[in-house]
């Protein structure tokens, strides 16, 4: 199906501010189309990130303890250079549904990727797909997670507009890669001969990160004269906890501290926040894994500085959702609080990007599309996404006159599923509705800890009136079938009263 034909059958599920056709932006030249290269980790927690925990209070930035951290200049110095966001969430904070919102510009339920390793619907249009057909080159490398089962099945077929995919596979966290006369390939192998999640014996050459961010590199010198857009989607850091020398001694767990969260009573706790059994805060492989990342992304930088593309390049950072890293006793994501679901987001495009801005308003996975491709000043409607154009918060910092600062999370699910949780948030407040709980309201401002329900403080109440009236007016628009469930049901018209 055609992108054309697919925005004609999708219109009735829009919502948002649709793009609107926009020419090229002051500044940039007819000549040269701004490029895009997104690197995409996986699994990242925010407070890992230098950037990040300079926008916090000591006791939020240092989770671990005051000594337990990583230094990450190069990811910092995209922020320092452009444009941090610091109310950024997944749709979904799972690895698929994450994916599939972010590529496409609509909420899980719709591409209809609820929960992983589930196929992305072949009517799905990506970014990648509208700016092809622009004239660029296209390509992938890394983690997709969007064609099923295959693990690790190299270059899906189909490729939903990254016309060179073939460093692209589906599942799975390889730790070495390699390529052969037949293609790439696991270098770890079992005694079996099949593909293993081993890192010993790798180098600055064979693993993963360092291997994909060459071949980004590649392709970057393959079509430095023309336009391109590039997604790195790097694996780490998710686990299994693993990374190669040097950065596997670069730092020390006995140091690390559980987090302020980590022994909370569990008395009135609901079932999406409740500790789980043998939770796991060490960090020091996983600082490792963030610095191995951080310097990757100083090579990737170099290299578009060494052939002059850097300063035309719109460079994002960012992740598929965020790890708790034993914050509220949980290990992982998949849950609506902090550090499971907000997750980096930072733009440097000095045409149009100011340096060393933040943005406080709450955006969404589902916002990447319309946004970048707004600031692009690329000519379509896009009219079948349901995220907003945000392209005016990253160039002035000023949203427009009709910006509704809300967003929606879901839970992850299998597709059609009523039972699991859904939220509306602002950049201060979440509202959690869930099948198997009672609603919570969480004031991130009062309690950044995420500890305390205000759902029956008389202060909140028109917060919660205000949100449960956005939540119903979402699930009617966007049909998310677990604002149908009775329960929830139930929930929204009583707080809405």
């Amino acid at each position: 199906m055609r992108r054309r034909d697919f925005i004609q059958t999708t219109t009735g599920a829009a919502t948002g501010a649709a793009l609107a056709p926009t020419l090229a932006h002051a500044g940039e030249t007819a000549e040269r189309k701004p490029n895009l290269l997104i690197i995409h980790c996986d699994e990242l927690n925010f407070r890992t990130l230098g950037c990040y925990r300079d926008t916090l209070p000591p006791e939020q930035a240092f989770m671990w303890g005051p000594n337990a951290y990583v230094e990450t200049p190069h990811i910092d110095s995209i922020a320092r250079e452009g444009t941090l966001c610091t109310k950024f969430y997944a749709a979904t904070p799972v690895c698929s549904p994450s994916r599939s919102s972010f590529i496409s510009g609509m909420y899980p339920h719709h591409t209809p990727v609820t929960t992983n390793n589930v196929r992305l619907s072949d009517k799905v249009v990506s970014f990648a797909q509208i700016l092809g057909e622009q004239g660029y080159s296209t390509g992938y490398s890394g983690k997709w997670h969007l064609d099923g089962d295959g693990k690790p099945q190299w270059g899906p077929e189909r490729n939903f507009g990254f016309q060179d995919n073939r460093y692209m596979f589906n599942r799975g966290h390889w730790k070495q890669l390699e390529l052969t006369e037949n293609g790439p390939r696991v270098k770890a192998r079992d005694r079996k001969g099949q593909p293993s999640y081993s890192v010993e014996g790798a180098d600055d050459e064979s693993f993963t990160t360092d291997w994909l961010t060459n071949r980004a590199i590649e392709f970057i010198d393959e079509h430095e004269d023309s336009p391109f857009c590039y997604m790195l989607s790097i694996p780490d850091p998710h686990g299994p906890d693993t990374v190669r020398a040097p950065y596997d001694t670069m730092y020390d767990d006995t140091i690390v501290e559980a987090p302020r969260t980590f022994g909370k009573p569990t008395e009135g706790v609901p079932s999406w926040a409740m500790p789980t059994k043998n939770c796991n805060y060490r960090m020091a492989n996983y600082h490792g894994m963030v610095k191995c990342v951080d310097d990757s992304v100083g090579r990737l930088i170099e290299a578009l500085h060494a052939r002059d593309l850097l300063d035309n390049t719109i460079l994002v950072f960012t992740a598929d959702h965020g790890d708790m890293r034993g914050e509220h006793g949980r290990q992982n994501k998949g849950i609506p609080l902090e550090a499971s679901a907000k997750v980096p987001f930072v733009v440097r495009y000095p045409k149009s990007v100011p340096a060393g801005a933040r943005i406080e308003e709450v955006l969404n996975t589902v916002d990447f599309l319309p946004s970048m491709l707004s600031l692009m000043g690329v000519i379509d409607k896009a009219d079948h996404v349901h995220g907003r154009d945000a392209s005016r918060l990253l160039r002035t910092g000023t949203a427009p006159q009709d910006w509704n600062d809300i967003t929606f999370m879901r839970s992850t699910g299998k597709p059609g599923s009523t039972f699991g949780w859904v939220s509306a948030l602002t950049p201060r407040f979440k509202l959690i509705l869930s099948s198997a709980d009672d609603p919570w309201l969480l004031d991130l401002q009062t309690d950044p800890d995420e500890l305390i329900n205000f759902i029956d403080s008389p202060e909140h109440k028109d917060v919660v009136q205000h949100l449960a009236r956005e939540l119903k007016d979402y699930g009617k628009r966007l049909s998310d079938p677990y604002t149908t469930n009775p329960k929830t049901s139930a929930w929204i018209e009583k707080l809405m009263a």
